[in-house]
């Protein structure tokens, strides 16, 4: 397979980034996407809304369902999913995108913001795909993929911010467990992680603003990456945790300037990612520190 031509995506926190990058490649080959996000307003500091999202879908060429849905809500996500099979027919893939971050060590990191990046990133990636399962059952080549990273279990990984990466880290073992759970039924279960920095809202905001942003790459890498996960035969490919420059050199891709057409110099690594995963690749990247 090599087109998501009829394919129904169920997207959380589509409306911006990468995950709204996945839903207009998706779209491109004409894919019906359903926008699960919270986000009905517009942000006085972020882009983008399910209704601007859903706009540029159609205009790529797909069918677009935004929905408001907070995936902390399992009343919510169980209305989503209904309205999208109700549009739809169906649902053949998951993307678990939403997450919340905050990158502060244990004593600056409150209870409550420790619980919103539990609830969001862990809890809901585990709910959105248990609410999923039994219409991707049903489906021809039924695919979750889940933006989180390697389960690489080094101390420099948690020790400036245990609670975000402990509620990282567990969006990483939906896949591993649900993987192993789901292998005989067909149900495939994916993550992605990207090599480098995303140019994204949370790297301008969060993340070191405009000068990682252009050591960053754009969100189209992660949208490529996932298509060419997404169109792979769901029995063949689950349980793997993909790094997104990896997947497209093993499709063919090696001219990543497109990628990245502002860096000067060298990129900035992601958060997450193993040593060993820069071994296999000549780009060059500013790691995090130890």
């Amino acid at each position: 397979m090599t087109s998501l031509k009829g394919k129904t995506l169920f997207i959380s926190g589509g409306s911006r980034g990468i995950g709204l990058a996945i839903a207009l490649r998706a779209a491109a080959d004409g894919a019906n996407v359903t926008i699960a996000a919270k986000t009905a307003e517009p942000h006085p500091k972020l882009p983008g809304t399910i209704y601007t999202a859903a706009d540029e879908i159609r205009a790529a060429g797909g069918e677009a369902l935004p929905l408001v849905c907070d995936i902390r809500e399992e009343g919510q996500v169980a209305d989503a999913m209904e309205k999208t099979v109700e549009r739809f027919g169906g649902v053949d893939i998951v993307i678990n995108n939403a997450s919340a971050i905050q990158l502060t060590g244990t004593l600056a990191t409150d209870m409550k913001r420790f619980d919103l990046m539990n609830s969001i990133n862990a809890r809901g990636t585990f709910l959105v795909s248990k609410l999923a399962l039994p219409h991707l059952l049903k489906a021809g080549n039924p695919h979750v993929l889940t933006l989180s990273p390697p389960l690489d279990m080094q101390p420099k990984w948690f020790k400036g911010h245990v609670a975000y990466s402990m509620a990282k880290y567990g969006m990483s073992m939906v896949t591993l467990g649900m993987a192993a759970e789901f292998e005989k039924q067909g149900v495939a279960f994916n993550s992605l992680w990207p090599l480098t920095a995303i140019d994204t809202a949370a790297v301008r905001n969060l993340l070191g603003g405009a000068a990682v942003a252009k050591m960053s790459r754009l969100p189209t890498i992660m949208a490529d990456a996932a298509h060419a996960i997404l169109t792979r035969s769901a029995r063949q490919c689950s349980g793997n945790f993909f790094i997104d420059e990896l997947v497209l050199r093993e499709s063919g891709v090696t001219d990543f300037s497109v990628y990245a057409p502002d860096a000067s110099g060298p990129l900035a690594a992601d958060f997450f990612v193993p040593d060993a995963v820069f071994d296999q690749t000549a780009t060059k990247v500013m790691r995090p520190p130890e």
